[in-house]
């Protein structure tokens, strides 16, 4: 089942020859996790998506607020006849059919779809996690880049690069070849008791666990924060390298060509990111 439009249907019937998040990747979308019936962080959800549609002038309905996107995320789980813990929630927003490039009308539809997910509460992987840098395609350093639309190209054909040689993701790099992210993540390097992030200016998603996990960083006693380039020379360098989204938490990177890391800060950050959830910490 899936919400159209506030429609919980089980077919939408939408005609991809006229519309746009098909034809011009003319949409954008939020992953949410929900735990317990609850949407963690929907704020930050709320406002990136809002922001997101302004910033690529999409009108935005008087009703579409937090309440009442966190309403239409409910109906839609009362569906499943089995109750899960958490679900994967996907919010796309593309702009109505009419126009070429330039659209005859800046109205939106929506469509959110859910899935169950195995685990509750946030969980470490240390299974091997190896990572290249993907060099074909670059990030542009722009505004568009920190912003989840449609068009994932680039990461489209790096996890498929990952894919072919064996490789659980790939690093991808902007212009000027310094580091920006993973193909569904942000990334985090950890020398000493420094953790660096790439700046959005270079490129990177606006991550809403990214952020989170800044906040974690910021508010521990024994932990320095660093928002900044990353050049690829320092990966080997490092400590620890990790990843983090929404849906997965934090996954650390064990292997990166020759040099293995450790695990220790994403532990640490893991154990305290369950506890705001669960607490409030």
């Amino acid at each position: 089942m899936v919400n159209h439009n506030g429609k919980i249907t089980s077919q939408t019937n939408i005609s991809i020859e006229q519309n746009r998040a098909f034809l011009y990747g003319d949409a954008v979308f939020e992953t949410l996790k929900t735990l317990d019936g609850k949407v963690l962080f929907a704020e930050d959800h709320y406002f990136r998506l809002m922001s997101s549609m302004r910033i690529l002038r999409m009108e935005i309905p008087v009703f579409f607020t937090q309440e009442y996107l966190e309403q239409q995320i409910s109906s839609l789980l009362d569906t499943f006849e089995e109750n899960h813990s958490s679900y994967r929630i996907r919010i796309t927003c593309y702009r109505q059919s009419g126009g070429k490039y330039t659209p005859e009308n800046r109205g939106i539809d929506y469509i959110i779809t859910a899935e169950p997910l195995p685990n509750a509460a946030y969980a470490i992987n240390n299974g091997h996690y190896e990572v290249e840098i993907f060099k074909d395609f670059h990030i542009s350093k722009h505004l568009l880049s920190t912003l989840k639309t449609t068009n994932k190209l680039v990461s489209i054909t790096a996890g498929i690069f990952a894919e072919e040689n064996g490789y659980q993701n790939c690093l991808l790099i902007n212009d000027d070849k310094n580091i920006v992210e993973a193909t569904q993540s942000n990334i985090f390097l950890v020398k000493g008791n420094t953790v660096a992030t790439p700046k959005s200016e270079d490129g990177c998603l606006n991550g809403i666990m990214r952020k989170q996990i800044i906040q974690l960083i910021e508010k521990s006693d024994n932990l320095t924060f660093e928002e900044r380039s990353i050049s690829p020379f320092e990966l080997q360098k490092a400590d620890e390298l990790f990843l983090t989204n929404t849906i997965q938490g934090i996954q650390p990177i064990t292997k990166y060509r020759k040099k293995e890391f450790q695990t220790n800060i994403s532990t640490q950050l893991l154990g305290r990111l369950n506890a705001k959830i669960r607490f409030g910490l």
